[in-house]
């Protein structure tokens, strides 16, 4: 087993191609695959990190993703959501991803939950966190179209109005349901 982890990740490596962790519904990692066989595999979970950022007000930070992403191209996301890779844990993800993503390095994060998101394409164990940064935002313009601070209405208004990813939408729920609100 590990002779073809060396062979999968020599070749990943080659192709600059991210390696991940596929899991069970704990975490545990079962064996660690390229990006490229996970994805478009619904049967191989894998863990993301999800950060909601939040300003002073209350506002919800929100991003555009790139039209040249694979997953929900030009839709609206979750502030900061990322892989998870081979060998690292959630919270080396969590700073990498919050700086590649929003240029932030100064927000700890809170844990709030974890849930399972599955779709015909993927199936992530998703690790949400929480925080408040009044700073600049410095976003990664090959990822993100654009990001903007949404109230938690205007976010209510467009639930299932095709604008958000269907993992922000169910994001967004398990938010609500973990403060004991109903959308």
């Amino acid at each position: 087993m590990k002779r073809l982890y060396q062979v999968v990740y020599n070749i990943s490596m080659d192709m600059q191609e991210e390696l991940l962790e596929v899991v069970n519904e704990h975490g545990d990692t079962i064996k660690t695959l390229p990006r490229s066989v996970i994805h478009g595999d619904p049967s191989l979970m894998h863990r993301v990190v999800h950060v909601l950022v939040f300003n002073g007000n209350g506002d919800l930070l929100l991003q555009k993703r790139s039209m040249n992403k694979d997953v929900a191209p030009g839709k609206w996301d979750t502030s900061v959501g990322g892989h998870v890779n081979a060998g690292e844990t959630i919270n080396e993800a969590l700073s990498r991803e919050m700086e590649e993503e929003l240029g932030i390095t100064v927000c700890v994060p809170e844990f709030l939950y974890t849930y399972i998101h599955s779709n015909p394409y993927e199936t992530e164990l998703v690790y949400t966190h929480s925080c408040v940064h009044p700073g600049e935002i410095k976003f990664n313009k090959d990822e993100i179209d654009e990001v903007r601070f949404w109230c938690i209405d205007e976010i209510i208004k467009n639930i299932a109005m095709g604008i958000f990813s269907d993992n922000f939408e169910h994001e967004i729920k398990t938010y609500f349901q973990t403060l004991g609100k109903r959308l």
